[in-house]
């Protein structure tokens, strides 16, 4: 494991920002729309980024890299719940299936409904190897939470 916590930092929030240039990747240039649930899922990614760039540019803040331990976890539970979902083992949110506004009439409600596209969220849209991208996101958000939760721990000892 990592035994400077400045360039933990630093790994932390450039592996952060890494995920962040994959999924709009996906999105820009592969074409994949993010449901809502894909959405939240980046930003515990955008928590981590902020974190480690913080906790580098303050020596390797012990503090702060056990807040961005705790936002992975979130993106993993995030992207857990979105599994879930794709497996349809639970219902997603409200927000899952699309908002549309109140319409006047049945015209405007025909208009709304047909100009709307909607990513869903209980659809896989990408896989490798049966895994999802909410799949990835799980795998490598909470393995990320315990390589730097292991590096922390084998750290607590030694001097900044």
């Amino acid at each position: 494991m990592l035994s400077d916590l400045r360039l933990l930092s630093l790994l932390t929030a450039v592996a952060g920002v890494a995920m962040l240039l994959a999924a709009f990747g996906f999105q820009h240039i592969g074409g994949l729309d993010p449901c809502v649930l894909c959405v939240y899922q980046r930003w515990p990614w955008v928590a981590v980024v902020v974190l480690g760039a913080a906790a580098f540019a303050l020596g390797g803040n012990r503090a702060l890299l056990a807040l961005a331990v705790l936002a992975l976890l979130v993106g993993a539970g995030i992207g857990g719940f979105h599994v879930g979902v794709e497996q349809h083992w639970w219902t997603g949110t409200a927000e899952c299936g699309g908002q549309i506004g109140a319409a006047q009439t049945v015209d405007d409600l025909k208009r709304q409904l047909l100009a709307t596209e909607v990513a869903r969220c209980d659809e896989v849209a990408w896989s490798l190897f049966g895994i999802s991208m909410a799949g990835y996101n799980v795998i490598l958000s909470a393995g990320l939470a315990v390589l730097l939760t292991i590096s922390l721990f084998r750290n607590r000892r030694r001097p900044r």
